[in-house]
Formats: C-alpha cells, structure tokens, sequence
C-alpha cells in the first residue's frame, strides 16, 4: 500500500528544517571569518583579533626595547699649544751691517729668510734679544755694548715671533734709558717681552692663552756681580732700578728659589696651566753644562717647572729629562743652551775652531689639553740651525738655515749654496745632533709612552 499524503510532508519539513540549521551555520562561520556586513553576531569578551587584509594597513606590534647602554666618552685632545724658542739674536757689528741699506734705512730680513717659514708655523715663538733697542744717540754696534737700529724689530715681527727674552747679561748695555726703550719698542711693534719691565707694577711673568692653554712664562739671567744690593751686567754700572729686571745670584740661590716659588704661586692663581723657565745661564763656549745649571735645573723640576729652556753659552748644550725629588711622578724637559741664533762668531774669528759657535737649534714643545681638562706636555722636538754667511750680489748676508734631516735633499738648491758651504751645513747638523740627540731620545721616548699611557687609561676606564 503507498504511503500516506501526510508523511511525505512531515519528511519534507524535516529536512527543510536541517537545511536552514546547515546553511545559517555555515553563514555563522563565515561571519566569524570574514566579519561581513549586515550579519549581527554576538561580541566577544575576549581581545579582538584583527588579520590583515589587502586594503587595510598593518599596524606595527608593540614591543618593549632594551635599556640603552651608554658608555662613556673617552677622554680625548680638546686643545693644543706649541711654543718654539730661538737662541741668541747677538747682533755683532757685522750682522748690524749687513741690513744697511743705500738709503740709509736698515732691514734685516734676510737673517730670517730662510728660518721664517718654520718660526710661523708655531702657536707661539719667542727669541732671545742679546742687544738693545737704544736708539740712534748711540752707535749702532756689537760687543761689548750692543745696541741695534729699530728695523731689527720689524723683521723680528715680520719673522713671526710673538715675544722677545729681555733678561741677559746684554740688556743693560745702553743703560737705563736703552733698557727702557727696549721695552718699548719692542712692544710698539706688537712684541711681548719677558724678563724686564717698565714699573715694578707690572708681573715679572706672563700666562699666555694659546688656544685654551694658558702658559706661565718667565724669564731670569744670571748677574755677574753685586755693588750695593744692585746687579752689575755685562761689566756695566750696577742696575739703576733692579726691581725692573729678573736677576739671580750664583752667591745666593735660596733667594732665587724664594722667588721663583712665589712667582709659580703667582702664575697658578692666573690659571697657568703649564709652565717654562728661560734661563740665562752657564760657561760660555762649553758645550756640556756646569754644576751650577744642573743644580738649578734639579731645583726648578722640584718646584714643578715643565719646561726649561736655556741660553747664554752661544753653543748648544745637552738636553735632559729631570725627575723630581719630592713628587716622582713630575718630569722636567731641559735644553741647557740653544746657541747662537744669528752672530758673527765665525771659526774664523773665534779662538774656539770648532764651529760649535755657528750652530743653534729651534727648540719647540707642544702641550695638549684633555678634554677632562688636564694638560700635559705631549711633544718636544729640535730643529738644528746654521748661521750662513755669503755675498750676495756683491753685499754680505747672514742667513739663518734650518737644517730639517727630512728635506736634506733640497737644501743646496733651497739655501742656494755650494758644495763646501753644504757640506758646512752637514758638519753642522752633525755637531749639534751629537750633542741634543741622546737627551731627545729619552725625551721623546718618555713622551710617547706617556701619551700611550693616558689613551690605554682612558679606554681601560671606558670598557669598565
């Protein structure tokens, strides 16, 4: 018998009713899948979970970064100041002679010619002034009582040099209005002076700021005889005002180191950061210094001097690295003499034929500043000189040769010389080396491996 009408469509409701449950889950995931528009689903209490799609832009993820290390900054060179000393400008007759001009004037710029180029280099040059500013009252002359024509001067400036060392046993020789003038002179041309002054006001020192460095400098020179409590030079009448002129006394050292203590003080509370002593000192014509510069110099390393720089015996003498008594880890760089700068002390008219009176050294030092403040003495170096003398174009000159070994090659045709005057050159170079070359050595040496110390200690304190 064929089923009943009523239960075909009991079945057919059935599975209509299974159909709708189907398609409105299927609907029910899509939706959670693809979130599309005009379904309504019941919202999550969770976090939203959002998947990229092609037209939305990704959002970057939050992440937590590291804590940030840094380290640091080493200590590092903020400033540097070179200083470069010129020995003794002794102007003897015939050096005085020879910037006499056809019209009357006077000009010395060939006895810089040559030297010009290295002198300027420097942050800050100075030379010994062995003669005076007297004016043309007196006579232009050499030994014994030096005087010099204002031009000298010019060409000094012109040169490069930025100060004068006015302490010596020549600077007295036109007495006290040539002593005076000097000073005056000197500093109407734009020239610092060092160990003399106008009034007793003024310091007996001066703290130099080269670059951010601040030098204390002085100047002192040797006396050869008291009368009255007043110095006598160079067998003149004693100082009229002695208070003007930086003096000491082999008799009596004590006092100059009094003084020199207080004049540190003094420096130190003007914000010198390092110090020079120039010093006019020892034998003439010895080419060793004498116990007196060797106890004096042992005494101002003592007292904290960092550089010492002599003159006087017009030849060079040794350099030496001093260690102090009373604080080992405080050093002194000495050059007992730098010689002659320019002079007519020729073999030819010297009863010393050794040559050692021709020959003079350019002695520079350069300090550095860190940038923790400190400043150190980071380089000295010497550059040996020869004082030509040759005719040209039927007049005499003097020529200041700096004799630099790298460009030995060039010096012949750079100083236009002969074969004998070069191998003057190289006897020369030769001699002074031989005498500053074993104390340049250890200097340097120290030096370096001073600075190599400090750059180790600063990456040693940055590493940790």
């Amino acid at each position: 018998m064929p089923p009943k009408k009523s239960n075909h469509i009991v079945l057919k409701i059935i599975l209509i009713l299974l159909m709708a449950v189907f398609i409105a889950g299927t609907v029910y995931t899509v939706k959670l899948c693809l979130d599309l528009p005009g379904l309504e689903v019941e919202s999550r209490p969770t976090e939203e979970i959002r998947l990229p799609t092609g037209n939305r832009e990704s959002e970057p993820e939050e992440t937590t970064a590291p804590p940030e290390t840094t380290l640091p900054e080493p200590e590092h060179v903020v400033a540097t100041a070179s200083i470069a000393t010129q020995g003794d400008l002794l102007m003897h007759g015939g050096v005085i002679r020879s910037g006499a001009q056809t019209d009357g004037s006077y000009d010395f710029e060939s006895v810089f010619r040559y030297v010009k180029e290295y002198v300027s280099s420097y942050d800050f040059a100075l030379a010994n002034l062995e003669t005076t500013f007297g004016g043309d009252s007196k006579p232009y002359q050499g030994w014994p009582l030096f005087n010099v024509p204002d031009a000298f001067g010019d060409s000094i400036v012109d040169a490069g040099y930025d100060m004068l060392l006015t302490s010596n046993n020549h600077c007295y020789d036109t007495l006290m209005d040539g002593f005076k003038r000097t000073i005056e002179v000197s500093r109407e041309k734009g020239l610092m002076v060092l160990g003399s002054r106008l009034t007793e006001e003024e310091p007996r020192y001066a703290v130099v700021d080269l670059g951010g460095i601040k030098v204390g400098m002085v100047s002192y020179t040797y006396t050869t005889s008291m009368s009255g409590g007043k110095p006598s030079l160079n067998g003149n009448s004693p100082v009229e005002n002695p208070a003007l002129i930086n003096y000491f006394n082999y008799t009596n050292l004590d006092a100059f180191y009094t003084e020199m203590t207080d004049i540190l003080e003094m420096m130190e509370a003007d914000g010198a950061e390092a110090t020079m002593l120039f010093i006019h000192w020892g034998t003439e014509y010895e080419i060793v210094e004498n116990n007196y510069q060797d106890t004096i110099a042992q005494k101002m390393c003592d007292l904290g001097v960092d550089v010492i720089v002599g003159g006087h015996p017009h030849v060079v003498q040794p350099v030496d690295l001093l260690t102090s008594a009373t604080d080992p880890e405080h050093k002194t760089v000495c050059i007992y003499s730098l010689g002659n700068a320019v002079s007519n002390q020729r073999i030819s008219e010297m009863r010393l034929k050794t040559g050692h009176t021709e020959d003079g050294v350019l002695f520079a030092v350069t300090f550095e500043k860190y940038s923790d403040g400190t400043v150190y003495l980071a380089s000295a170096e010497v550059l040996p000189t020869w004082v030509n003398l040759s005719s040209v174009n039927g007049k005499l000159e003097y020529n200041i040769l700096p004799l630099e070994d790298a460009r030995r090659d060039e010096w012949k045709e750079a100083f236009n010389l002969t074969d004998s005057l070069y191998q003057n050159c190289v006897d020369s170079y030769t001699r002074t080396m031989d005498i500053v070359g074993p104390g340049m050595e250890r200097v340097q040496s120290w030096l370096a491996q001073q600075k190599q110390q400090r750059d180790d200690d600063y990456l040693a304190q940055v590493r940790g």
